[in-house]
């Protein structure tokens, strides 16, 4: 049952209506408080995050939300964005759903995590919401990022899951998107949006939240994750290329 559960898509119904035609929770979101919603319903067992502008609502309304009583989801800020990747590293590799937020300038610190992640074959979901220019100013859109994104950054010799979306209803959808598809193919997957639509508000439709997976279904589904070695189990190693 776990099996089948990890192959097909657990939390949208990507693009298609909702069961039965009946809407889900509709509520007026800023693309940035989207993000944390997704995050909480879509299972997410850990988010490290630093604040940076234009994204920092995110860390805010996970703060406002306090997930950590409905669902045990941990919520961190690091003393940097490099201690944010570093922390995802771990999480990831423990089969946990972990993810972080940044922009522009933060995710360029965090660009040899990427590639350690990347070489490890861990799956984790990043947000970059997009600075203007070359990542200081406005929160005007930009496309500084993209080639960054696309083709990688780091040390190189990786490449990175983009999904980009254009609407608040797309931010918070491409949560569980990005986890589905990072576990799938074990691979960090970059969410690359900008200032505007992360502060843009509309209504979005919230799907119905999912369980985070036990440590007992984690342990059966992702047997690659060290979970810790019990009598007679096969030793489990996470090394970065």
């Amino acid at each position: 049952m776990c099996q089948l559960r990890h192959r097909v898509p657990r939390f949208y119904n990507y693009g298609l209506p909702s069961e039965g035609g009946i809407m889900g929770e509709i509520k007026l979101l800023k693309g940035n408080e989207a993000v944390a919603e997704a995050a909480v319903r879509c299972g997410c067992d850990g988010y490290f995050g630093y604040p940076i502008t234009p994204q920092s609502e995110i860390l805010e309304t996970l703060m406002e939300l306090k997930p950590w009583e409905s669902t045990g989801m941990i919520v961190s800020q690091p003393d940097s964005e490099i201690a944010s990747v570093n922390m995802l590293y771990g999480g990831a590799s423990t089969g946990k759903r972990v993810m972080s937020t940044s922009s522009s300038p933060g995710i360029s610190l965090m660009g040899e995590g990427f590639s350690y992640l990347a070489g490890a074959e861990l799956p984790c979901v990043v947000v970059n919401v997009a600075r203007g220019g070359p990542g200081l100013g406005t929160i005007q859109p930009g496309q500084s990022d993209y080639f960054q994104a696309v083709k990688g950054g780091g040390h190189g010799d990786y490449k990175l899951i983009v999904l980009a979306p254009n609407s608040v209803q797309e931010m918070y959808d491409f949560v569980g998107l990005g986890f589905d598809l990072a576990f799938k193919y074990r691979n960090p997957v970059l969410i690359l949006s900008d200032g505007v639509i992360g502060q843009m508000m509309e209504k979005v439709e919230l799907k119905p939240a999912i369980q985070r997976l036990t440590d007992e279904e984690v342990a059966e589904i992702y047997p690659w994750a060290a979970t810790g070695k019990k009598s007679g189990q096969k030793r489990t190693v996470i090394t970065s290329v």
